[in-house]
């Protein structure tokens, strides 16, 4: 065997063409939201995609985005959906139920439909931590969405090449002697 194993990964690109986003976006604190989602677009929008290749979905609060994101992935034309949102920490436990329940319930779309799903839901403290997190301080975490769903998009159709290839290759006959190693050598 070799000293030092070097396999080439399997990395997406940043290239937005011929990939078909969802967009699911809360209503709810939309002040936080629209910044999200303004920052999304312009990441999709400097990769190369265009209107057409977007699909932008309107929900009333965070807690409803993850089923409108499991329909979309399901409809299995979509590579990638960003899934955005702004919790608020208030004087109840509130807060954490829903902040917890969306982040499980877009997890457990994106396991169930295959499709990668960004998860750009702000859980924060105060109102100044999620308009840093929104396009000041901290940058635009829908941007950073943005950008991720198109690495996923890209990742997830080189995997599925792959995948194919992989079992078209396995369906064909073995046309090489397989290799006998020392130990089953010594056993003839």
């Amino acid at each position: 065997m070799p000293d030092k194993l070097k396999p080439k990964p399997v990395e997406g690109g940043l290239n937005a063409a011929g990939l078909a986003f969802g967009i699911v976006v809360s209503r709810f604190n939309s002040f936080i939201t629209d910044r999200l989602l303004a920052g999304s677009l312009d990441a999709l929008s400097r990769a190369g995609a265009g209107e057409s290749q977007i699909k932008l979905v309107r929900v009333p609060g965070a807690f409803e985005v993850p089923v409108a994101a499991k329909k979309l992935g399901e409809s299995q034309q979509l590579d990638a959906i960003i899934c955005i949102g702004c919790v608020l920490r208030g004087e109840t436990l509130h807060y954490e139920l829903v902040a917890n329940e969306v982040a499980r319930g877009v997890q457990l779309a994106q396991m169930d439909t295959g499709v990668p799903m960004m998860f750009c839901v702000l859980a924060c403290d105060t109102l100044e931590q999620a308009i840093d997190r929104a396009g000041l301080k901290s940058g635009n975490k829908g941007f950073e969405a943005g950008l991720a769903a198109i690495e996923m998009a890209s990742l997830s159709r080189k995997l599925r090449s792959d995948a194919q290839r992989a079992s078209f290759v396995a369906s064909k006959p073995a046309t090489s002697k397989p290799v006998k190693s020392k130990r089953n050598a010594r056993r003839r």
